[in-house]
C-alpha cells in the first residue's frame, strides 16, 4: 500500500498550535493596560486551577504563558502631561477635513474598532511628541493637523 494513504494517527493532521506572539520592544502600558494584563492572567490562572481537559488545558497554559510574561514585563507609562502626545492621552486630529480622535495604549489594551490604537502603531509613532497646532507628516505622505490633547481618563 502507497504511503500516502496509510495513516498513523488522527494526531498528526491537526492544525499546530503556536505560542501567541510576544509584540517586540518594551512593554509599555497605561495603568488601565496593567489592570486587564493583571486580570486577564489572575483569570487564566483560576483556569488552571479547575479540572480541564487535555485540549483545553493546553489552549489555557498557551494563553497562561503570554499573559504572565506580559505580566511580568509590563512597564507603566510615564504619566501623561495632556500637552503634547504620549501613550494615555486622547487626540483629536484633522485629516483630509475630517476630524477624528483617537487614545493612544499599549499593546493589549488596543482595539482599533473602538479608536484605541498601539503606541507602535505608524499614526500613533507619527504623532507621539507632537503639540496642538502641529502639522504631523504620516508614512503614507499625507498630513494631519493635531486638534486637540487630552489625557485619557
Amino acid at each position: 500500500m502507497s504511503v500516502a494513504f496509510r495513516r498513523e494517527s488522527d494526531d498528526e493532521h491537526l492544525e499546530p498550535r503556536f505560542e501567541l506572539p510576544i509584540p517586540p520592544g518594551p512593554n509599555l502600558v497605561t495603568p488601565g493596560g496593567l489592570r486587564l494584563i493583571e486580570e486577564r492572567a489572575a483569570m487564566l490562572e483560576a483556569a488552571l486551577a479547575t479540572d480541564l481537559g487535555d485540549e483545553d488545558r493546553k489552549a489555557v497554559l498557551r494563553d497562561a504563558r503570554y499573559w504572565r510574561q506580559r505580566l511580568a514585563s509590563a512597564q507603566l507609562a510615564p504619566a501623561p502631561s495632556g500637552e503634547t502626545v504620549a501613550i494615555g492621552t486622547r487626540v483629536t486630529f484633522e485629516r483630509d477635513g475630517r476630524a477624528r480622535t483617537l487614545e493612544i495604549v499599549g499593546h493589549d489594551e488596543s482595539e482599533p474598532a473602538t479608536d484605541r490604537i498601539a503606541f507602535t502603531a505608524p499614526l500613533a509613532r507619527a504623532m507621539l511628541e507632537a503639540e496642538v497646532g502641529d502639522e504631523v507628516d504620516l508614512p503614507d505622505g499625507a498630513t494631519l493637523v493635531i486638534t486637540a490633547i487630552a489625557v485619557a481618563v
